[in-house]
C-alpha cells in the first residue's frame, strides 16, 4: 500500500495525508513544521531596506494551546507510520523547539540527541535589542526505547576528519544559487533549509532504499537530496506554488551511481573463531604471529592460543598483556609472514568468511 506513495509529493493537509499512510511503513521522518514566529509588524533594517521574515498564513496560530494542539496530531501520525526501528528530526527555533519537545516525549517517542545547526552566516539581529540568534534545534528522536535505530557511527566519524561527529553543525544558511527564487526575485520559500543538513541527516540515519518522509515538504530539499543518496521519499505540501516548484527541483536532482551509496565501513566483521582459521589451515600451528612494529611476537599452539615468553592465552588476552591493558583486539594487533610480508590475521579471517560462510550460506 505504501508503494503508490513512493517519490511522489501528496497535496492535502498534512495530518489528513498522514491519516492514509500505513502503520509502520516509514524509515525516516524529516520535519520542518511552523515555528510560529508570532511577528507582529513588519521588521526594517537600518538602511530603511525591508527584511524578508517570515510572515506566511501557514505560520500563524491563534494561540499556543491551537499550535501544541496543532503538534500533537502530527506528531501522533508520524510516530504511528514510522517503523519499529525508524526515527524522526524536528527542527525549530526557540520559539517552539521546547514546546515540541516535550509534546515529543508525550508521544512516545524516545529522544536521542539535540542538535545544533549553527549558522555560519545568520541575519543579524537589526533592532539590537536581543542576541544575534545564529543557530537552530534539531530534535532526532527513535520510535520509543527499545528502538534498534540506524545511525552510520563509523561513517560520519571519517566525514568528520576522524574526530566524533559532535551535536554542534556549522552550516551556512541556504543562499548564493541554492536559493530558490521566482522570476521577480523573490525567494520562493521563506524557510528553505540548506541541502548540506539534509544530506548530513540522511546519510548518518538511514539506508539506501529507505523511505524517507516528509510532512511540510516546502521546496522538495528532503525530496532532492532523497533521491541523490538512493533513497524513496514521501513528501506532504498543500501549497500548489511549493508543489511545482519542489517537483522541478526533485526532477532535475540526479541520483548518485549504486556503488558509491555503500556503507563497507559500517560492515560488522564475521564471527570467525580464530580456532577456524586453524584447523582450515589458514594459519597453522608452531606459526609465528607479529605485532606490526615488530616489537612482540608469539607462537600458535595447536589449540588455537598462542604463547608470548610466559604468556599464553586467546589472541586479545596475550595482545592486551603485552601492552599492559585489560583489553585489546588481537585481530588488528597481530601479523603472520606471507611471501616476506606481513599481512594482518584480520584479513585471513575475511578470507575464511568468503570461502566458507558464504559457500554455507548458498
Amino acid at each position: 500500500m505504501i508503494n503508490q506513495y513512493l517519490n511522489k509529493i501528496i497535496k492535502g493537509d498534512c495530518i489528513e495525508v498522514l491519516k492514509k499512510l500505513p502503520d509502520n511503513s516509514v524509515d525516516l521522518i524529516f520535519a520542518d513544521p511552523p515555528y510560529n514566529l508570532q511577528l507582529n509588524g513588519e521588521l526594517w533594517r537600518p538602511n530603511q531596506t525591508k527584511v524578508d521574515a517570515v510572515n506566511d498564513k501557514w505560520d500563524k496560530f491563534s494561540d499556543f494551546a491551537e499550535y501544541d494542539k496543532f503538534s500533537e496530531e502530527w506528531l501522533k501520525e508520524c510516530r504511528r507510520v514510522l517503523k519499529k526501528n525508524g526515527t524522526i528530526w524536528v527542527i525549530g527555533s526557540y520559539h517552539n523547539i521546547f514546546r515540541v519537545g516535550k509534546i515529543m516525549q508525550d508521544v512516545g517517542l524516545w529522544i536521542l540527541n539535540d542538535i545544533l545547526w549553527i549558522k555560519t552566516n545568520p541575519m543579524p539581529n537589526f533592532k539590537g535589542t536581543r542576541f544575534n540568534n545564529a543557530h537552530e534545534t534539531l530534535i532526532w528522536a527513535s520510535k520509543d526505547k527499545d528502538s534498534k535505530y540506524t545511525f552510520h557511527y563509523k561513517t560520519m566519524k571519517a566525514f568528520n576528519d576522524d574526530l566524533q561527529m559532535r551535536s554542534d553543525w556549522y552550516i551556512p544558511i541556504c543562499n548564493g544559487g541554492e536559493r530558490l527564487k521566482d522570476e521577480k526575485g523573490n525567494k520562493v520559500h521563506s524557510t528553505q533549509k540548506p541541502e548540506a543538513l539534509l544530506y548530513r541527516i540522511i546519510i548518518s540515519t538511514s539506508n539506501p532504499g529507505d523511505i524517507v518522509l516528509d510532512p511540510f515538504m516546502g521546496s522538495g530539499t528532503t525530496g532532492a537530496i532523497a533521491k541523490k543518496l538512493g533513497r524513496n521519499f514521501i513528501g506532504i505540501e498543500k501549497e500548489d506554488k511549493y508543489i511545482e516548484v519542489a517537483n522541478k527541483r526533485i526532477a532535475e536532482a540526479k541520483p548518485y551511481k549504486n556503488q558509491i551509496l555503500k556503507y563497507p565501513f559500517e560492515t560488522k566483521k564475521p564471527k570467525v573463531p580464530f580456532g577456524n582459521l586453524i584447523e582450515s589451515g589458514f594459519i597453522k600451528p608452531g606459526e609465528k604471529l607479529v605485532s606490526k612494529n615488530g616489537k612482540f611476537e608469539a607462537e600458535v599452539l595447536a589449540n588455537a592460543t598462542i604463547q608470548s615468553g610466559d604468556i599464553s592465552g586467546s589472541i586479545h588476552s596475550v595482545s592486551a598483556k603485552l601492552l599492559g591493558k585489560t583489553s585489546n583486539n588481537g585481530w588488528t594487533f597481530w601479523y603472520v609472514k606471507r611471501d616476506n610480508n606481513l599481512k594482518s590475521i584480520d584479513e585471513l579471517r575475511e578470507e575464511y568468511a568468503k570461502k566458507y560462510i558464504t559457500l554455507k550460506g548458498n
